[in-house]
Formats: structure tokens, sequence, C-alpha cells
């Protein structure tokens, strides 16, 4: 069992094998004095236009890339999320490409709970990923 105490948060692992994927199984924080809740993000542009339609980890980058622009308009980043949830059309697909999000996670240290659900479809046609995420400060 490794638990380890980062800035005041008890890091939480029975076990090891889930460092690879950036996440830790359980995290004790202090209660936040704010809560950022951040709707589904997917490859949206400005427009609400999809792109990059059927490409996994060019969705799954843009996706968290526009997590990362709503923490950082609420003066937070990756390391203040506090549960990350990533929902996928294709899971083969996904943990192929999931190497996107452990170099965002990994280049901040961030390790937040993460659960990776597979569904049968997205509310946009060509969408294969949603990520929605709460924060805390």
């Amino acid at each position: 069992m490794t638990n380890t105490e980062v800035d005041r948060t008890i890091r939480i692992n029975p076990t090891t094998w889930n460092q690879g994927f950036a996440y830790d199984q359980a995290q004790l924080r202090p209660a936040p004095v704010q809560l950022l809740t951040v709707a589904g993000q997917g490859s949206i542009d400005a427009d609400g236009s999809l792109l990059h339609a059927d490409d996994m980890a060019a969705q799954m980058a843009l996706a968290m890339g526009n997590v990362e622009d709503l923490l950082e308009r609420a003066a937070m980043d990756l390391r203040d999320v506090l549960r990350l949830t990533v929902y996928v059309t294709d899971m083969d697909a996904a943990l192929g490409a999931y190497r996107v999000l452990v170099e965002r996670l990994t280049a901040l240290g961030a390790t937040p709970p993460a659960t990776l659900v597979e569904v049968s479809r997205l509310a946009v046609p060509g969408m294969c990923v949603e990520i929605n995420a709460t924060a805390g400060r």
C-alpha cells in the first residue's frame, strides 16, 4: 500500500498498476473553498463544430485542452482536478490513445482519481471522446 502526501493531498493507492495511467485510486484533500464543475468537453471548436471526427487521439487531446482552458479561466490547473471522467465510444482505441492524457497529467504531477467509460455513442455524430471534471481549490 502506498499513501503519499503532496501539498496536503493524501494519495491513496493500495496497488501500483494505476501509476502508468497517471491517476490515484483515491485522494483525501482538505475541503475546497471553491468548486468548479466542468461539463463534458469534446473535440469542439469555438463555433461548436466537431473537429477530428473519429480520430480518438486528436479528439482526446482537444477535449483535454478544452478542460484545461476552463480550469485556467477559473485560475486552476490539472493539479486541482478532484475527479476526471472520460467517456469514449471505443475502449481499445481509447487505451491506445490514453498517453495523450497521461502526458498532460504527468507534466504537472497531477494524478486525479479518474474513470474511463465506454458508451455506445456521444451527442455529436463522429465524437468519440467526452471529458468532464470536478476541480476545487
